[in-house]
C-alpha cells in the first residue's frame, strides 16, 4: 500500500526571516530592557548565595549626617573609623565608595581646621592600610589646568587612542595646606556600565598606571596580594599567588568588562550594616579613659574579624542608587561592590553563550514551535499544546540552567521570536482555511445561527440527527396582538416591518452570545448556551431581553417619525418575552433528509409559557426563578428584578417564581424603584392573605408604575393592577389556612 510523501512547506522559507530578526535586535541591544528583565526573573529564582567572603556594610545614612551633621565630614572621620576598624577589629580590607574632592566643599567649613582633617586622614593612608579609595570616570567634563577638558572610561575593545590612554579617573584629593593637593595611592574605581548595576569595567589601562575596581583592589587586599598579582590576557583576568596558584580566573567581556553575580538583595540578612555614627562613636570610646567604656568598643569592633568592610552613602539624599536584580526598587549602589568583590573570590562567574548560538536557538526553537502550532485535523489541539510545552520548556531550562551552572540562555528573542514565527504561521493557515470555509458558510449560513454553522465547521463532521443535554437559557418572544398588524398592512408592507423588526431582535440576541433557534411567524426562538457553552447564558440571555425592549421603543419612535407610512398600531408596537433556564435537549432534530438545529424539553416549553403567562401578570419580559438566580451569580445587580408571584402554569403540576425584568440599574428610575419596594411590601401582604392590607399597597405602587394603562398606546395593564383585581377574588374565595402561595393558571395566555 502507497503511502502519501511528506511535502516540505514553502511556508518555512519565508517565516524563517522573523526568528532571525529577533536575534539581530537582541545581539544589537535592543531587546536588552526585556532580556535584563528575565535576568532578574531567573535571579530571584535561583535566590540568594551564601557570602564567601565576609562584606560588613558601614552606611553613610541618614542616622549618620543626623548625629554628624551634613555631609561631606571632615575626612579626620574617616581616619579614625579607619584606624579602628583595621587595629582594633582586625578587618582585612576597607573600601570607600566616595570619591573624596575639594570640589564643592562648603565656604562656611573653617579651612584651617578642614585641612587639619585633610592632613589626618593623609597621614593614615600614607602608611600604606589595607583601605582603598574611591576614584571615576563619572564626570566627564571638568575644568582642569587647560580649562575644560574630557575625562571618559578607556574601552580596550575599541583600541585604545592615546587621548584615551592619557585620560585619568577623577581622584581622590587631599588639601595639605599651602595650595598642596595629595592624592593616596591605594585608589579604586567605582564605575559601572552605563551607571548600571549589571557589568563594570575590571580596570581602565592609561599612561600613567592602571587603575583596578573597588572589588579587585579590596580582593587583592583580601588575599593579601599587590596589583602586580593581576595578569591581563586576552579574555581572562588572572590573579596569581606568589605560589603559582590562580586564586582567580575571571572571564572578560569585551577584554575588560566582568557581568555582576548578584548574590543577595540590598536589605538581606546575608548583608550585615551598622551606622557610620554608630562605628565612629565606638571609634572615639577606644580613646576613652573609662575601661568600661573601651571594653564596649572592644567588644563592638570584634564582628570586623577577618571582613571586608564597604563604607558608602546610603541616605536617599547623596542619590547614589540604583535597581538591582533583587531590588526593583533603587537601593544604594555601594552593593555593587560587594556583590563583585563576592563574584571574584568565589569563581561563581556568569556565563553567556557566543554570540551565534543566539542566532541557532533563536531559530530552531521558531522551527519547532511553528511546525507543532499549525498541525491541523484532530491532532491540532494536542500539537499545539505541545508547542506551548516547547516554549515553557525553553523558559525553564534557561531558569535551571541559571541556578544550576550561573549560565545566562537567552530568552527574549528566542521565545519572541518562536511566538511571532507561529502566530504568523497560524495567521497564514487561518487564511487557507477560511477559504476553504468559505464555501460551507456560503452553503448553510443562509439558513442556520452563525454559531452553529461555526461550530458545524470546526468539528469537522457531516450533520447528522441527534441531541444531548446542555444547561441553556430558552429565549422566545412574540409581538403582542399580531393579528391586528395582518389586518391593516398589506402583505408587502407587513413583509417590510417584520425584517426590520426581526433583524433588529436576532442582532441583539446574537451580539450577546445567543443562537438563533427559529421565527415562527413574527415570534423569535433563540437559546443562549448552546451549540457554544455559556456559563453566563442566563446574565446574556436577561441582558439582551433589556436591549430589545430598548430597541423597540428606539424602532416605535422612527416608525412614528415616518407618519402615514405606518398605520397607528405599527407605532405603538409591543413585545413580550420569557425566559427560562435549566437542562435541554440540544442538536439536530427531524427527518433523515431535512432537519435542523434546535431544542427541546419541559424547560424549554416552560420559556414559551413565561412569554405567554407575560400578558396575565401585566409585565412585557418574565422569567423563572432559575433564571434570575443564574443572572444574579454572573451579572450581580446590573439587572432590576422585580418578584412576581408562584404560579402553576396551564400543562404542568409544579409551581414555579416568575420575575419581570425590570430594565438595567443605571436606567431604573428613583420613582420606579419606590414602586417596586412597594410592589414587594404589597406580595408579602398577599402572602400573608392580608387582602385590604396588600390592596393598600398595590393601589399605592399602581400609581408609580412605569406602565399605566393606556389604549391608544396599547398599554392594558400592569403588576399593581392584576395584583389589586387577584386580592379581591382572593377576598371574595379565600384559599383557606393551608394555601401555600401559589396562583394556578387557567390560560396560557
Amino acid at each position: 500500500m502507497a503511502h502519501p510523501k511528506l511535502k516540505f512547506d514553502w511556508r518555512f522559507l519565508v517565516l524563517l526571516p522573523i526568528p532571525l530578526l529577533w536575534a539581530l535586535a537582541a545581539q544589537l541591544g535592543y531587546l536588552r530592557v526585556a532580556e535584563d528583565l528575565t535576568l532578574d526573573w531567573r535571579f530571584r529564582f535561583r535566590g540568594e548565595l551564601a557570602a564567601p567572603v565576609p562584606v560588613i556594610y558601614v552606611d553613610i545614612d541618614s542616622q549618620a549626617i543626623e548625629e554628624l551633621g551634613n555631609f561631606p565630614w571632615p575626612r579626620s572621620y574617616f581616619a579614625q573609623v579607619g584606624r579602628a576598624l583595621l587595629e582594633a577589629g582586625g578587618a582585612k580590607a576597607i573600601g570607600v565608595d566616595i570619591v573624596f574632592s575639594e570640589m564643592g566643599v562648603s565656604e562656611s567649613y573653617d579651612r584651617a581646621r578642614w585641612v587639619q582633617a585633610n592632613v589626618e586622614l593623609a597621614r593614615f593612608l600614607r602608611k600604606a592600610p589595607p583601605m582603598v579609595t574611591a576614584a571615576s570616570y563619572a564626570s566627564q567634563d571638568f575644568r582642569g589646568a587647560k580649562g575644560r577638558e574630557a575625562r571618559f572610561l578607556p574601552i580596550v575593545a575599541d583600541g585604545l587612542t592615546p587621548a584615551e590612554l592619557a585620560s585619568l579617573p577623577e581622584l581622590p584629593e587631599f588639601n595639605i595646606g599651602n595650595g598642596r593637593l595629595w592624592t593616596p595611592a591605594n585608589v579604586g574605581l567605582i564605575d559601572t556600565l552605563e551607571g548600571g548595576t549589571r557589568w563594570v569595567a575590571l580596570f581602565a589601562p592609561t599612561d600613567a598606571r592602571r587603575y583596578d575596581h573597588m572589588a579587585l583592589a579590596l580582593a587583592l587586599l583580601y588575599w593579601d596580594l599587590k596589583p602586580d598579582a593581576v595578569h591581563v590576557t586576552d579574555g581572562f583576568l588572572d590573579v596569581t599567588a606568589p605560589d603559582g596558584r590562580t586564586l582567580a580566573h575571571v572571564p572578560l567581556a569585551q577584554k575588560q568588562f566582568l557581568e555582576i553575580n548578584w548574590f543577595s538583595a540590598w536589605l538581606s540578612d546575608k548583608n550585615p550594616r551598622t551606622s557610620f555614627s554608630i562605628v565612629y562613636n565606638y571609634a572615639r570610646m577606644l580613646a576613652d579613659p573609662d575601661e568600661k567604656a573601651q571594653a564596649a568598643a572592644k567588644e563592638f569592633f570584634k564582628q570586623f574579624q577577618g571582613a571586608v568592610v564597604l563604607i558608602g552613602p546610603v541616605d536617599p539624599l547623596l542619590q547614589d542608587l540604583a535597581a538591582t536584580p533583587f531590588d526593583a526598587q533603587p537601593v544604594p549602589k555601594v552593593g555593587v561592590h560587594g556583590n563583585l568583590l563576592k563574584t571574584i573570590v568565589s569563581g561563581q562567574y556568569l556565563h553567556r553563550l557566543p554570540v551565534w548560538t543566539l542566532y541557532v536557538a533563536t531559530l530552531a526553537l521558531g522551527c519547532i514551535v511553528t511546525a507543532l502550532s499549525v498541525i491541523g485535523g484532530t491532532k491540532g489541539l494536542w500539537s499545539k499544546l505541545a508547542a506551548l510545552v516547547v516554549l515553557g520548556g525553553y523558559a525553564v531550562a534557561a531558569f535551571l540552567l541559571f541556578k544550576s551552572s550561573h549560565l545566562v540562555l537567552p530568552v527574549t528573542a528566542p521565545l519572541s521570536g518562536a511566538f511571532t514565527m507561529a502566530f504568523a504561521g497560524i495567521a497564514w493557515q487561518l487564511i487557507v482555511e477560511e477559504k476553504q470555509k468559505g464555501r460551507i458558510k456560503g452553503m448553510f449560513s443562509a439558513y442556520l445561527a452563525p454559531t452553529v454553522v461555526n461550530s458545524l465547521i470546526e468539528s469537522g463532521k457531516e450533520p447528522e440527527l441527534g441531541g444531548h443535554e446542555e444547561a441553556i437559557t430558552a429565549y422566545f418572544s412574540d409581538i403582542q396582538s399580531f393579528s391586528t398588524f395582518s389586518e391593516k398592512m398589506t402583505p408587502a408592507r407587513l413583509v417590510e416591518l417584520m425584517n426590520e423588526y426581526l433583524t433588529a431582535c436576532t442582532d441583539i440576541v446574537q451580539e450577546e452570545g445567543g443562537t438563533l433557534d427559529k421565527y415562527i411567524g413574527d415570534a423569535v426562538v433563540a437559546m443562549f448556551g448552546a451549540p457554544l457553552p455559556l456559563s453566563d447564558h442566563a446574565y446574556r440571555a436577561c441582558v439582551a431581553s433589556v436591549r430589545v425592549q430598548h430597541k423597540i421603543e428606539e424602532l416605535r419612535q422612527k416608525w412614528r417619525g415616518e407618519g402615514e407610512k405606518w398605520p397607528p398600531v405599527v407605532h405603538n408596537l409591543r413585545a413580550r418575552l420569557g425566559l427560562n433556564s435549566g437542562p435541554a435537549i440540544i442538536g439536530n432534530m427531524g427527518s433523515r433528509t431535512r432537519f435542523s438545529y434546535t431544542m427541546m424539553g419541559d424547560n424549554v416549553n416552560l420559556a414559551a409559557r413565561m412569554e405567554s403567562g407575560a400578558k396575565l401578570m401585566g409585565v412585557y419580559t418574565m422569567v423563572t426563578d432559575s433564571t434570575r438566580a443564574e443572572c444574579e451569580k454572573h451579572g450581580g445587580d446590573r439587572i432590576v428584578f422585580r418578584f412576581l408571584d408562584k404560579i402553576v402554569v396551564k400543562g404542568r403540576s409544579l409551581p414555579v417564581g416568575v420575575h419581570e425584568i425590570v430594565g438595567f440599574r443605571t436606567d431604573v428610575s428613583a420613582r420606579t424603584l419606590e414602586c417596586l419596594a412597594l410592589h414587594a411590601r404589597a406580595v408579602e401582604r398577599y402572602h400573608a392573605q392580608d387582602w385590604a392590607g396588600a390592596i393598600a399597597l398595590f393601589e399605592q405602587s399602581a400609581r408609580l408604575e412605569p406602565h399605566q394603562p393606556d389604549k391608544s398606546l396599547a398599554i392594558e395593564s400592569n403588576p399593581s393592577l392584576i395584583m389589586i383585581e387577584r386580592c379581591r377574588y382572593m377576598s371574595e374565595h379565600p384559599p383557606g389556612p393551608g394555601w401555600d402561595g401559589v396562583f394556578v393558571m387557567k390560560e396560557k395566555g
